[in-house]
């Protein structure tokens, strides 16, 4: 049978009223006997009704989730992370998947901000201005998305294309070409102007290469155009593109790395699978994800906080097998 609030007071000597303002916090309760309730209610393993504790705390308890394509094998680690972060701090995730519409994204936040005490949103592709209109439903934080008006976990993108560039310059690669993602993502532009940079710094020539949807079919569909374009090495917007690109490069017997380099970004555990293993930009996913429920903690905390907290991520070059000196 459950343990009770009359449970815990009996154990605890002290009445159900008092039980009930030490779990919700109240100052009401005295330090000493708020101590004494909560261990009394671990040891008898009282866990506490999630509606009820709702009604005296106007919170939920629930944090909501938004990712723009549960099928891309880099999201999972994430919410894995979020997940984890939210357990710990006695909170439950709700998911949401908007199959990468960006028209999907605010509609969704406004449904969930009814339901939870705050909003992640994850790689967002809205609009600058529906952005600022989500921030106005609930509290919330963007991952691989910055705002001067909303807190978010960045990815050092500029590090990241920084270190592939120079590998690849270091192996003799003077054209290298960047299959960009969608025209709407954030973070495609910020690696396009980060991979820009880095390739003028090295004196390496850089050809930008359509914009391909950021799954597995736009890596296939982009590497005819790869090919046509005389680079020597590529860097893909992310890992599943990179496959992708392998995938019709091998179909078109073009051998990679002896003929073409490839580098992906994110570092899936399916990059490290596949033959030969993927050279990538390393990020680290289920890190990300406690980040953002910190940030999102501290903003339920301080909900008057006047300047929105950033944690920028780093990133690492993992070289593997994809990528080879260049062919004179």
């Amino acid at each position: 049978m459950a343990v009770t609030i009359r449970d815990v007071a009996k154990a605890a000597g002290v009445s159900p009223a008092t039980v009930s303002r030490a779990l919700s916090g109240s100052e009401l309760v005295e330090q000493g006997t708020r101590e004494l309730v909560l261990r009394t209610a671990a040891q008898l393993g009282y866990l506490p009704n999630r509606a009820a504790r709702g009604l005296i705390t106007g919170r939920t308890g629930n944090l909501g989730l938004i990712v723009p394509d549960l099928a891309n094998p880099f999201f999972p680690d994430v919410v894995k992370g979020i997940q984890a972060r939210a357990r710990e701090a006695d909170y439950s995730v709700f998911l949401s998947d908007t199959d990468e519409d960006p028209a999907a994204e605010l509609g969704l936040v406004r449904a969930l901000a009814k339901q939870v005490d705050g909003i992640i949103l994850c790689s967002p592709r809205m609009s600058a201005e529906d952005l600022r209109a989500a921030v106005d439903c609930a509290p919330l934080v963007a991952v691989n998305r910055r705002g001067s008006h909303v807190p978010g976990v960045t990815i050092d993108n500029a590090d990241g294309m920084r270190q592939a560039v120079a590998h690849l310059a270091a192996l003799e690669h003077r054209r290298v070409g960047y299959v960009a993602g969608p025209r709407s993502s954030w973070s495609n532009r910020e690696r396009l102007r980060a991979v820009r940079t880095a390739a003028e710094a090295e004196g390496v020539e850089l050809v930008q290469i359509g914009n391909v949807p950021p799954q597995f079919e736009g890596g296939v569909a982009a590497a005819d155009l790869v090919v046509a374009a005389k680079v020597s090495a590529v860097i893909a917007y992310n890992d599943v593109v990179a496959l992708g690109l392998l995938t019709r490069l091998a179909a078109r017997g073009i051998e990679v790395p002896r003929d073409m380099s490839v580098v992906g970004i994110d570092d899936i555990a399916m990059s490290a699978m596949f033959s030969p293993a993927l050279t990538t930009v390393s990020i680290p996913k289920a890190q990300s994800g406690r980040a953002a429920v910190e940030l999102l903690l501290q903003l339920l905390g301080n909900p008057g906080a006047r300047n929105p907290s950033r944690r920028e991520i780093p990133t690492q070059l993992l070289v593997r097998d994809t990528t080879a000196v260049a062919r004179q």
